[in-house]
Formats: structure tokens, C-alpha cells, sequence
């Protein structure tokens, strides 16, 4: 163990047998128990075997080293601040809430899958959601999932932008299927217009010629209905779902890249862990093996190389703890910017959504007042049809042609 810096500890305090006192690297003071792995925020009773803090805080982890465990786990500091945004709001791991550093997140306490830290679900209570009952993208697309077209994984985020890219497929699909149904209009008013000034039965007469005429013009009268219908199709449907969001696959893909580095930078910040932990075992191992061989007297070692070994052994639970910053740092700003961009891509999903409701819902205005103006068009030719007389027609038709009324009789011999 290395004592306190002289100074640090007034010389006038006597701590109970076993005990030892550090620094952490916030500067806050905490007492270690070398018999039993006890550790505390609070200062050792002088009284023997009782202690000042709540209770002790044993735990599976072999004797501290320089303030290390051999398993490379910090034996004092708490985490850094920017941990706790992270963190379940009924989480008693939270920054400031704890007593003891025994109670510290510890490496047992959690798991890493494909470089990103989770709460271990046997030692931690469920979190809360960021947004309840919302079923928010932010709160459900976290881990990595595997692909089902091969042996690698998906990140959580990709089937978002996978979803919005499928969203905007569909829009422009919805977009030339009202293409599709404004040349099918442009094509019957054509058609109508063109057989309303068809010639056959132009020479029917009287009332029921009358009502034959309009039925020919009330094709114009469509057709001319049926040009406006799919103009207004176009400019207040079609046009708007092909035009919104022209540059949205561009701006997709600068979300992808940037979420995509911040992963790289997580991956890399976990790499240097891994290799500082492996560093940091390394060298308690060869602290511990040149202690015992002073001990016994095996070797010619002098104090200061047992020195030696004890600074390099501090060294590296520095750097340890350094890169265990660094690595939390850069998952805590991956875990903003996934919020952030979740929720601009749920705000941005609700909004493709409302639009093209919307359009839709203007479609089937423009319809009913297709259906209105055609029934205006078939109107004066159903009035027409009520009109015609048969007998009338005969009387108007005999008048105007007779020849005379007297009829012819039989000769007689």
C-alpha cells in the first residue's frame, strides 16, 4: 500500500489497525481496510472493529493495490459526472448518492456489447423510460440487433434512418400513383370530348332530340370537369408529395455518418481500456511477485526497485482510470447525439406522415367536387329526360308537317 502523502493526514490521527487512507482523484479522502477489503468515504472509528460507515462492503474483488484491484477496478474514486446523465432516475448508483465507494459501478455490475456499456440487468433495477408511454425512438433503439441477411450486426439507429428512407420511398411511389391517376383523367376527358362531338343520332327531333343534344354536351361539360380535376391533382397533390423534402436522403445520410463516427470513436476509447486494463494487471503482477520475493529473501531486489515496480503500478491504474474517462466521455456524447437525432427523426417521421395525410384528405375533396360538378353536368339532362312526351312530340311534329286530314275511302262499283 502507499501511505498518504506527508501532510495529507494530520499526524495527530490515529487510525484503527488495518486501515490505510487515499486520495481519490477528485481529491476526496476514503479509508481502505487491507484485512478485509473494507472501504469507506468516512473516517475508521479509533475504537477496534467498529466502524464509522453504514456497514462494511465486502466484495468478491481480491486485496487493493495502489488503490487498484488485481481485476484492474478502481478500489476508491466515484464515477465521473457526465455518468449519471445515463442513469434511470430511480438509479441509487446516481452521482453523490452513495456513501461508499463499495457502491461504486463497477465492471461486475455492468456489460459491454459491441463497445457500448449497459447496465447488467441481475444487478441493477429497470430504468425509467426518457419519454413514458410515448414508445419514443429515443428509448427503444439503444443496443444492436442482429442482421438477418448475415452474420454482422445492425445498429439500432440504421433501422431508424432505414425506416425514414423507407418512408420516403413510399411518398414518391404515393406520388406516382397520382400521376398515374391524372392520366387516366387527362385520358377520359379527352375521350368524352371527343365523343361529344360525335354526329350519330344528331337528326332525333322534338323533345327527346333535345334531351339527345344534351346528353352529347353534358360529355363536353365532363371532360372539361375531369381537365380540372387532374390539374388540381397535380399541383395540390402530386407536385407536393414529390417535392417535400427534396434533399432528405442527403441530409439522412450526414445523420448516418456522424452517429457512425461517434461509434468508431466508442470502439476506439473501449480498445484503450481493454489495453489499460490488460497493462495495469501486468504490473500489480510484477509488483506482487518482487514483494514476496523480498520477502522470503529470494531474490536481491532492493527497496527501490520495489518502488520502482510500485510507481509503474500506480502509473497504470492512472492511465487505466484516464482512459476509462476518455472511453465515458465519448459514450456519453453518443448518447446525446443519439437522443437528439432520434427525436428529430420521430418529429421529422410525424411530420411525412401529417403531410400526406393531408394531401390525401385534399384528393378526396378534390373527388366529392369532381362527383358534385358531374352530377351539375348530368343535372339539365335528367331534368330533359322528365320533360319528354311522346304524345306532345307527335302533336308538335304533326302540326308542323301535316299534308292534310281528310282520309281516303273505299271506290265504289
Amino acid at each position: 500500500m502507499v501511505p498518504p502523502p506527508p501532510g495529507e493526514e494530520s499526524q495527530t490521527v490515529i487510525l484503527p489497525p488495518g486501515w490505510q487512507s487515499y486520495l481519490s482523484p477528485q481529491g476526496r479522502r476514503y479509508y481502505v481496510n487491507t484485512t478485509t477489503n473494507e472501504t469507506t468515504w468516512e473516517r475508521p472509528s479509533s475504537s477496534p472493529g467498529i466502524s464509522a460507515s453504514p456497514g462494511p462492503h465486502r466484495g468478491s474483488l481480491p486485496p487493493a493495490v495502489n488503490g487498484y484491484h488485481a481485476s484492474g477496478t478502481p478500489a476508491h474514486p466515484p464515477e465521473p459526472a457526465h455518468m449519471s446523465l445515463r442513469k434511470s432516475t430511480g438509479d441509487s448508483q446516481n452521482l453523490g448518492s452513495s456513501s461508499s465507494p463499495g457502491k461504486k459501478q463497477s465492471k461486475e455490475n455492468t456489460i459491454t456489447i459491441n463497445c457500448v456499456t449497459f447496465p447488467h440487468p441481475d444487478s441493477m433495477p429497470e430504468q425509467q423510460l426518457l419519454k413514458p408511454t410515448d414508445w419514443s425512438y429515443c428509448d427503444y433503439f439503444w443496443a444492436d440487433k442482429k442482421d438477418p441477411q448475415g452474420n454482422g450486426t445492425v445498429a439500432g439507429f440504421e433501422l431508424l434512418l432505414q425506416k425514414q428512407l423507407k418512408g420516403k420511398q413510399m411518398q414518391k411511389e404515393m406520388s406516382e400513383f397520382i400521376r398515374e391517376r391524372i392520366k387516366i383523367e387527362e385520358e377520359y376527358a379527352k375521350n368524352l370530348a371527343k365523343l361529344s362531338q360525335n354526329s350519330l343520332a344528331a337528326q332525333e327531333e322534338g323533345s327527346l332530340g333535345e334531351a339527345w343534344a344534351q346528353v352529347k354536351k353534358s360529355l363536353a361539360d365532363e371532360a372539361e370537369v375531369h381537365l380540372k380535376f387532374s390539374a388540381k391533382l397535380h399541383s395540390e397533390v402530386e407536385k407536393p408529395l414529390m417535392n417535400f423534402r427534396e434533399n432528405f436522403k442527403k441530409d439522412m445520410k450526414k445523420c448516418d455518418h456522424h452517429i457512425a463516427d461517434l461509434r468508431k470513436q466508442l470502439a476506439s476509447r473501449y480498445a484503450s481500456v481493454e489495453k489499460a486494463r490488460k497493462a495495469l494487471t501486468e504490473r500489480q503482477k510484477d509488483l506482487e511477485i518482487k514483494t514476496q520475493q523480498l520477502e522470503i529473501k529470494l531474490s536481491n531486489k532492493t527497496e527501490e526497485d520495489i518502488k520502482k515496480a510500485r510507481r509503474k503500478s500506480t502509473q497504470a491504474g492512472d492511465d487505466l482510470m484516464r482512459c476509462v474517462d476518455l472511453y465515458n466521455q465519448a459514450q456519453s456524447k453518443w448518447f446525446e447525439e443519439m437522443v437528439t437525432t432520434t427525436l428529430e427523426l420521430e418529429r421529422l417521421e410525424v411530420e411525412r406522415v401529417e403531410m400526406i395525410r393531408q394531401h390525401l384528405c385534399q384528393y378526396t375533396q378534390l373527388r366529392h367536387e369532381t362527383d358534385m360538378f358531374n352530377q351539375s353536368t348530368v343535372e339539365p339532362v335528367d331534368q330533359l329526360l322528365r320533360k319528354v312526351d311522346p304524345a306532345k312530340d307527335r302533336e308538335l311534329w304533326v302540326r308542323e308537317h301535316k299534308t292534310g286530314n281528310i282520309r281516303p275511302v273505299d271506290m265504289e262499283i
